[in-house]
């Protein structure tokens, strides 16, 4: 005798929670993380993991940096990279009267760079911060490229995807439906006052 086939009902309801069960065991870290990253960034007086070291370096940039107005700076990244270890994306460039500059940024990380022209002697002042300075800027997506806001937004999307199908699957709960979805409401009420209270 075949089994009778299931109601939709009933599949949705399968589907459902295998979506919810592994989108939430997928999403586990990124949770934590943005969680965990969401505090400390609420309390940038906690100092653990946040030590800085402030470096100054100075050197000469080899000929050929600068053709007349125009900057080399692929080159002159690439040098300075070479020369002290520079690390994270180099932007902001500049160049006029007589004096070139330039950054690299990645979370955690700055160092600016300021070039004399034509000779090519340049400094270089580094803030390097501590641990929970780079967690703190990965959880904001700044300066961490293109490959980082990807993982953002993918784990956005996994995070909703969570909180819809925990929600969906509310409505096949019948005996704490009702009272879940008022907790539900109630905790929205306090989010949106807290909201407008803070704006």
């Amino acid at each position: 005798m075949k089994p009778r086939p299931r109601t939709l009902k009933a599949r949705t309801n399968a589907t459902l929670r295998w979506l919810h069960i592994y989108t939430s065991m997928i999403s586990l870290l990124v949770v934590l993380f943005f969680s965990l990253t969401g505090i400390t960034l609420n309390h940038p007086d906690w100092t653990f993991g946040s030590m800085e070291a402030r470096r100054e370096l100075s050197g000469t940039l080899p000929r050929g940096w600068i053709q007349g107005e125009s900057v080399d700076w692929l080159t002159v990244a690439e040098d300075l990279r070479a020369a002290h270890n520079l690390r994270g994306r180099a932007q902001d460039t500049r160049f006029d009267a007589g004096e070139a500059s330039l950054s690299f940024r990645a979370p955690g990380y700055s160092a600016d760079v300021l070039i004399e022209a034509p000779s090519g002697k340049y400094s270089v002042n580094v803030d390097a911060q501590g641990f929970v300075a780079v967690m703190n800027d990965l959880h904001r997506g700044r300066d961490a490229g293109s490959a980082w806001a990807w993982v953002i937004d993918v784990s956005g999307l996994f995070l909703t995807l969570i909180s819809v199908t925990g929600l969906a699957l509310l409505f096949y709960l019948r005996k704490i439906r009702v009272k879940a979805l008022l907790v539900m409401v109630g905790g929205a009420v306090v989010v949106i006052a807290l909201m407008r209270l803070a704006t």
